[in-house]
């Protein structure tokens, strides 16, 4: 399989950044992929006050290379890095070896749990 990392630094990010992501993906990000042609899944994944990412797995590494160089082109620009006020630090493509589904089985949502606190 072939993925795709994109990853923001949040160590300078201003307080209320990761809460600001948080809303973008639940409001708009997740529609936006989850009708994106050769994906077959994307993850938003954060460590508080350390960075922010995007993990994605394409159906061919074609579709993997072309949504890579188009993101390229406009990865300053992009939503996440008017968020974060920066550029991502890390575009880089991937093997995936091996995708298991646990037998607590798997959601696809906009908004995980997270609690009240959460910044």
């Amino acid at each position: 399989m072939y993925g795709l990392t994109v990853r923001w630094s949040l160590a300078d990010a201003p307080k209320g950044t990761l809460k600001a992501l948080r809303a973008y993906v639940e409001d708009e990000s997740h529609a936006r992929f989850a009708g994106l042609e050769g994906l077959r899944f994307k993850t938003w994944r954060a460590r508080k006050g350390h960075w922010f990412e995007g993990s994605y797995v394409f159906v061919s590494d074609e579709a993997r290379a072309s949504f890579q160089a188009s993101f390229e082109a406009m990865a300053a620009d992009s939503a996440g890095s008017k968020i974060i006020g920066s550029a991502p630090i890390l575009i880089e493509a991937c093997e995936v070896v091996a995708v298991v589904r646990g037998p607590a089985g798997f959601r696809s949502s906009a908004n995980f749990e997270h609690g009240p606190k959460d910044d």
